[in-house]
């Protein structure tokens, strides 16, 4: 990346310890640091550390992370139970909650810079344009819903005196020690203070609120049951919805936040500037990520940057993010840079051998080579009819001998539909696959020219990629009938559709395919899935099309959404999809997510993601960037908006740090530690004369020099 990570670090640091070092001293019992994990890839788990607990409400089973069973919020509550609420800051999240708070019973009361009162008005809410005439309401909760940007300024400006000295303060801020530092800071000592985050928002809750997780720290309750009571009552509100109610610290919270809430607000981010679209090939995980855009494109630049600036770990998971991208691009170079060198000695090699023969035989090598490419295609064994033994769920008429060819972990699962539809099974593979093949029903045979003189109707050929062309070349075609149908489930068509011109005598048929699915998401069937073909070459005969049709039956049969599209289109199409899948998946993989005890919906698409992309090969993966003229293009699309998301960031930073030395300078015309920070005066003098909005990635390198 062009952008120093280390100089980021630097701004980020100055900033936050701006922030927060002058607040240390009003910290009550403050918690040990929790140090930000180290994530490894193991198998999916709930955690549940040692640190953690379960609120016991009615609704939640103790000391576990449970899927508790909403209450009917329709169900009125006793006059008790109700509470009064004021909500401040009332834009789409405020609204969001006040929503359901309303539906429940209780009083809600609003306020904020913007006129909602119409919006108030619809919902059953009281909007109050002064502060302090909804703080002469005496509220039991002040529920802060602004922007973690704003939330100083809104706070300090508040009119707390003429509130009930025992008032509930509650946030719902995506970052928690910044919160409980402030509320410490700013509140009287005899006002309590509950940190929250709901971990949903107006997009992902909209379903309702069953399942989805709400964090919480009682930072100051007092011990009178009144108080003690009306905190239970306001978290009961969520647990009444069917919410996870998981008590942590602020601390653990941030640390677990940074690796799950922002990487994934991250990779939303990175992926709405690549401009994502629906494709007519969609598979089940670029659905999943369009999905994430579209959840995380409703959030504002500033919740982004509030996540980013106010959770001190969030800058060593940008690191990470960074470093592992750039190991995924080093091995995908390293790897195509081996095989150039390769090709390059070959070729080398095979020039001096071609030297040679012209020097020892003259012109006749020529001539032999030309009858011996004559004999391959036309040296065949006379047809027969073959009529299949095998009963199934397809008709006598309808049934195929099919030969698959790489009967690895893809062939095998093929393979057991195909078998289960009752069509004939032959497979050949390198390694000896022959016991898994015998518990399938499955021919297996060791030598090509065995499975050959079969007289398969169609060779599906199941190979990874890298391996292809080595395989065909090897096949012996005389063997085969002259009219056999050749089919390839490769990830990339262009590539394959060569090769079969440039390989296949002309009168065998060719039909490019790919099921766009795979053992993992295609375990539970495959209706709905969809499956891309690309009749190639398909002579006019009858009985050659009807062969065609039938073997695209199979698909069809089990539901599969069939495509039909040229292989160029393909290809096209799944540079922006299966490549860029492909691309996040591994670039998590190589970054280490788990699972955490408050999990987002959009962090858990990201560890499905990684799940199935990881049990791919990097074959498979490089194939896709290797073999696909659109992948480079991809590449270099992702790395440009990962890039333009850093340099959006440090704008901002950028921007911060600029007007706190200029409004410092106002204070102290002599500034001191200017000397001391040479960091610092360089980013008030590169704004001055640049603006406080951007900096570019050139003076942010001078900066760290």
């Amino acid at each position: 990346m062009s952008i120093s990570m280390h100089s980021l670090s630097h701004a980020h640091s100055l900033h936050y310890n701006h922030n927060h070092n002058h607040n240390r001293h009003h910290l009550v019992s403050p918690p040990k640091p929790f140090p930000v994990p180290r994530f490894s890839i193991r198998p999916r788990k709930e955690c549940s550390p040692s640190s953690l607990r379960m609120q016991s409400f009615p609704v939640c089973s103790h000391n576990s992370v449970t899927k508790p069973e909403p209450i009917n919020p329709t169900t009125h509550l006793a006059p008790s139970h109700h509470l009064k609420i004021a909500v401040i800051g009332f834009g789409n999240y405020g609204q969001f909650l006040a929503k359901t708070l309303v539906s429940q019973g209780h009083t809600v009361l609003a306020h904020s810079r913007s006129d909602h009162s119409h919006a108030a008005q619809k919902l059953g809410v009281s909007f109050f344009a002064d502060p302090h005439d909804l703080c002469e309401e005496h509220p039991d909760v002040i529920l802060l819903c602004t922007s973690v940007i704003s939330t100083e300024q809104v706070l300090r400006s508040f009119p707390l005196q003429r509130l009930k000295r025992n008032t509930l303060f509650v946030d719902v801020f995506s970052v928690k020690e910044f919160a409980k530092n402030l509320l410490l800071e700013v509140l009287p000592n005899d006002f309590d203070i509950l940190c929250t985050h709901p971990m949903f928002g107006p997009q992902s809750g909209r379903q309702g609120w069953a399942g989805m997780y709400c964090m919480f720290e009682k930072v100051r309750v007092g011990n009178e049951e009144s108080r003690i009571s009306r905190c239970d009552k306001y978290l009961d509100i969520f647990a009444r919805e069917g919410c996870r109610m998981v008590e942590m610290s602020c601390s653990e919270h941030d640390s677990y936040a940074a690796g799950s809430q922002f990487v994934t607000h991250t990779v939303g981010r990175v992926l709405q500037m690549l401009e994502l679209e629906s494709t007519p090939i969609n598979t089940k995980g670029y659905e999943s990520l369009l999905n994430l855009v579209e959840n995380t494109a409703g959030d504002s630049f500033d919740l982004y940057y509030g996540l980013f600036m106010y959770n001190k770990s969030a800058l060593e998971m940008l690191e990470r993010l960074d470093l592992a991208f750039e190991a995924l691009r080093t091995q995908l170079f390293g790897s195509l840079h081996e095989v150039v060198r390769k090709q390059l000695f070959e070729n080398g090699k095979a020039r001096r051998r071609q030297r040679s023969l012209r020097e020892t035989n003259g012109n006749g090598s020529a001539a032999g080579q030309t009858s011996m490419i004559h004999m391959r295609s036309k040296d065949v064994l006379q047809p027969h009819e073959y009529i299949p033994q095998a009963s199934g769920s397809v008709d006598a008429s309808s049934k195929l001998k099919i030969a698959i060819v790489g009967f690895g972990n893809f062939g095998q699962f093929l393979a057991k539909t195909i078998v289960r539809q009752g069509h004939t099974v032959l497979a050949y593979s390198r390694t000896d696959y022959s016991d898994v093949a015998r518990k399938m029903g499955v021919s297996y045979f060791s030598d090509a020219d065995d499975l050959c003189e079969e007289h398969p109707e169609v060779v599906l050929l199941c190979t990874s990629i890298l391996s292809t062309e080595k395989v065909l070349k090897s096949l012996p075609f005389q063997r085969l009938k002259r009219s056999t149908l050749f089919v390839d489930v490769l990830s990339v068509k262009e590539f394959p559709r060569k090769l079969f011109f440039q390989h296949l005598p002309p009168d065998f048929d060719i039909l490019c395919t790919h099921p766009m699915f795979g053992p993992e998401s295609g375990k539970n069937g495959w209706s709905g899935l969809t499956f891309v073909f690309d009749r190639v070459r398909v002579g006019y005969n009858e009985a050659r099309r009807s062969r065609c049709n039938r073997f695209l039956d199979i698909f069809a049969r089990e539901g599969c959404q069939m495509v039909e599209m040229s292989c160029a289109e393909h290809d096209w199409h799944a540079a922006g999809s299966q490549f860029i899948t492909h691309t996040i998946g591994r670039i998590l993989e190589k970054f280490g997510l788990e699972s955490t005890p408050i999990n987002t919906k959009g962090y858990e698409t990201l560890l499905k993601l990684v799940e199935n992309t990881a049990g791919d090969s990097f074959d498979l993966y490089y194939g896709l960037f290797m073999y696909n003229a659109n992948a480079m293009e991809q590449l270099e699309r992702l790395d440009f908006a990962f890039e333009s998301l850093k340099k959006q960031l440090i704008g901002r930073l950028h921007g911060v740090l600029r007007k706190q030395l200029f409004d410092h300078e106002q204070k102290l015309p002599e500034l001191p530690l200017w000397k001391e920070n040479p960091v610092a005066a360089k980013l008030s003098q590169n704004g001055a004369q640049n603006g406080a909005a951007h900096a570019s990635s050139s003076e942010l390198l001078k900066i760290q020099n």
